[in-house]
């Protein structure tokens, strides 16, 4: 038995996931609160706290009080981690080295580290309102606080890697921009800017880049499309063909993959007309028999019956002071297949004799000094076996922070962001794999191999190279490894201290484990889709790969625990992440109001406590700005800056409930103000009165536009051998406030094998030569 790792946390909308999934992780979270109680325990009749706060321990201490200043500092004493989403940063007087983690909206410095948000004001500034909705309407909110969540789990990625730094004698300051956050997530967002040099217009229901999109169904709606193969057409067609609903499309010309592309939106006209008499469940049974990628579009009360998720016991019973209830449980099994079945929400102090406590020494102590600019994952060797978006997106966090990433790629398995015509982003043509915008923004600062894995041969070179790694990660289908040879318990046996994360869509076990899995589809499948929308019978979906950045971020989290759990008991692990689960974990407390009876629905650009709340037209073509408002204050300085001096005061509008009754009165006024104005000054002006606002800012304003991103250096230039020089996308962890480390460029295909071999496995050049006559290496 080991003590847990202790974390304090001051928490912020912005912090508090970070703290949840500590607490998935096993370690002891406290929860500093002040003497009125943490504010999510007043909002949504309480579920609020108790989803974001269940399992945390609770202390109450008003950090402007002298005495309880130094209870705090004590309190420190005992700490490897201080979670610190105070606005200001929290001072303090211990000499305990510990890890500390600020998580702000704008990062501690540039001209709007002081500027005022909400998830709404971060996820339009960010860059991803601009990706949600149709064109000829207003952008759109993803549902339960998306933007808030991706810093909570970059927050918990700074935790992690502070670990692994302080043990080694490193100062830890990690900070976290959610701006940033959802900068770095939004994937070909900002990359068809960069390297095609435009800006894609919301994609309604449908992808811009894959051919898949959200049709109604009999009873609601299913989500899916023809998938990246060939053979994915071919059984789309054949089903069809069987059902006499193939129209046209068993004529020569579709045949053509471009041709198909050029003229997708017939397909999709004639895959409406047959998906429009099935029920969704039944259409989504029957097309996952068939291989082939669709899913039900679930609400939050459905995914809770979802037969997967049970089979796996993913939800956990949470009790507060009102009872007990199902809610989302964590993104993986952990350590070593753990579920957390059962938590408890905290009374107010509840625990306030941990401030009593003799104190012990943290969990992680300094053992020697070493040098700061050593990167916390240098050391550490990974072998990167993922294609395509959620797992590249996983080992590339990895790559960023210092560790060995070897991509293992295969002619005969290629990556469609490398050689699809449709996902490659580049100025020139589209047939050149190591020229894609796509593959070179998730694969930098990673080496490249190329292996026939279908050979003997091949699987004995990567046997090797597994022997000779920390960490293994692949986003195959779940039978792939096993049929392979290389499940865990053969890993174990090549090294037996391996850690091995597969993130396969629906896990390795479960009914479902076979079903072929998209980001759409486990976007679908977990409530995201049916909660992004204006009301229930007008839902639009999230198209682009939000589940995937997810998915990858929860694989990042997943090496990290691993690693620091590997140092601190010497056992290596196979976490089994399903990418479903990792997807239902960021679903916030909607599961939690199903559960209570209260289910959920889109509700557009609205707050269920915040008025007004919501993005208005500004001057220009497609010009936005988000506002909202979270009090009386910011409400009367709202109504004096658009010349609505006789609402103020007036009790038809002094509350947000009574705001929120009268709201398209409310939301016309604001408009006719905003679409006068530029939405930066509009932005500018709200700001300056201190009120939440934020430009819907796309690819080419987050490059071009934004004066805090580039004075943060967000954005770096980076030269490769063939693609050129071009733009990167950020590292939203910082380290004692450095920007990050984007070393290299992603490699070009194979540039590294020789070396590899070479330097990490010991062969000598005859063998290389040898493996390269017979076409094991390319």
């Amino acid at each position: 038995m080991h003590p847990p790792v202790r974390v304090v946390e001051i928490s912020s909308p912005f912090a508090r996931f970070a703290g949840r999934i500590l607490v998935g992780l096993g370690f002891e979270v406290i929860l500093v609160e002040p003497p009125t109680g943490d504010p999510s325990r007043a909002e949504s009749q309480g579920d609020s706290y108790l989803h974001w706060h269940a399992g945390k321990k609770s202390v109450v201490l008003d950090l402007d009080d002298d005495d309880d200043r130094l209870a705090f500092d004590a309190l420190l004493c005992s700490t490897d981690i201080l979670l610190d989403g105070s606005a200001t940063g929290t001072p303090t007087n211990s000499r305990n080295p510990f890890v500390h983690v600020r998580v702000t909206p704008f990062g501690t410095s540039g001209p709007r580290s002081d500027w005022q948000a909400t998830n709404l004001t971060v996820a339009a500034l960010g860059g991803m309102m601009a990706q949600v909705g149709d064109p000829d309407r207003p952008p759109l909110l993803l549902p339960e606080l998306q933007a808030e969540q991706l810093a909570g789990i970059n927050a918990a990625i700074g935790a992690l890697l502070g670990l692994r730094s302080r043990s080694r004698g490193q100062s830890a300051m990690l900070e976290i921009s959610a701006q940033e956050c959802v900068a770095a997530a939004l994937e070909a967002g900002t990359l068809a800017y960069i390297h095609e040099d435009r800006v894609p217009p919301r994609p309604g229901r449908v992808h811009p880049l894959v051919p898949h999109g959200l049709f109604p169904a009999a009873d609601s709606y299913v989500g899916g499309g023809l998938g990246g193969s060939p053979r994915m057409w071919d059984g789309m067609l054949a089903w069809l063909i069987e059902n006499d609903a193939q129209d046209d499309l068993d004529q020569p010309q579709w045949s053509d993959a471009v041709y198909r592309k050029t003229h997708q939106e017939h397909i999709f006209d004639v895959l409406s007309v047959f998906i429009s008499k099935w029920p969704k469940e039944e259409f989504a049974v029957s097309a996952q028999s068939r291989k082939l990628p669709w899913a039900a579009v679930d609400r939050p009360d459905e995914l809770l019956l979802n037969p997967q998720l049970n089979d796996r016991d993913f939800f956990t019973d949470v009790t507060g002071d009102h009872g007990t209830y199902r809610d989302l449980g964590f993104g993986f099994a952990f350590p070593e297949g753990r579920r957390i079945g059962k938590l408890e929400a905290a009374r107010l102090g509840q625990h306030q004799d941990l401030l009593h406590a003799n104190p012990c020494a943290p969990v992680h102590e300094t053992f020697c000094k070493s040098d700061d600019s050593t990167l916390s994952l240098e050391g550490i060797r990974v072998l990167d076996l993922t294609w395509v978006l959620a797992g590249p997106y996983g080992t590339r966090i990895l790559a960023d922070h210092g560790a060995e990433v070897i991509k293992v790629e295969s002619n005969g398995r290629p990556d469609p962001t490398r050689f699809a015509p449709f996902m490659h982003l580049s100025r020139g043509p589209h047939d050149n794999p190591n020229t894609s915008g796509y593959f070179n923004d998730v694969n930098r600062n990673k080496r490249s191999i190329t292996l026939d894995t279908r050979s003997t041969e091949g699987l004995s070179v990567l046997r090797d190279l597994i022997e000779n790694s920390d960490v293994v990660v692949e986003n195959f289908s779940s039978s792939v490894m096993d049929k392979m040879g290389l499940g865990y318990e053969q890993l174990r046996e090549l090294n037996p201290d391996i850690i091995y994360v597969s993130m396969s869509g629906m896990g390795h076990t479960g009914p479902r484990k076979d079903w072929v899995s998209y980001a759409d589809i486990v976007s679908a499948s977990t409530g995201l889709t049916s909660l992004t929308g204006w009301n229930a019978e007008d839902v639009v979906g999230v198209i682009y790969g939000h589940g995937d950045i997810v998915a990858g971020l929860q694989a990042a989290v997943a090496v990290l625990a691993a690693l620091d759990y590997r140092d601190r008991t010497g056992r290596g692990q196979h976490i089994d992440l399903s990418q479903l689960e990792a997807m239902a974990a960021h679903m916030g407390t909607s599961v939690l109001r199903a559960a209570r009876s209260q289910s959920p629905e889109p509700m557009g650009n609205s707050h269920p406590e915040l008025a007004p709340h919501g993005v208005y037209p500004c001057l220009g073509s497609d010009q936005w700005c988000s506002i909202a408002v979270r009090n009386t204050t910011e409400w009367n300085a709202l109504c004096r800056i658009i010349g609505a001096e006789k609402w103020i005061d007036n009790p038809d509008f002094t509350s947000a409930e009574n705001r929120r009754a009268d709201q398209e009165r409310i939301d016309d006024a604001i408009a006719d103000w905003t679409r006068t104005l530029p939405p930066e000054t509009v932005m500018e002006r709200l700001q300056s009165a201190g009120i939440a606002a934020g430009t819907v800012q796309d690819g080419r304003d987050l490059v071009e536009s934004d004066p805090h991103l580039r004075a943060r250096s967000f954005y770096s230039a980076q030269e490769h051998p063939l693609a050129g020089t071009f733009l990167h996308e950020g590292i939203p962890v910082r380290r004692n406030s450095e920007p990050g480390s984007i070393r290299r460029a992603a490699p070009v295909l194979g540039a590294d094998t020789d070396d590899v071999l070479e330097s990490v496995l010991g062969y000598s050049d005859e063998l290389i030569a040898g493996l390269r006559d017979q076409s094991i290496l390319s």
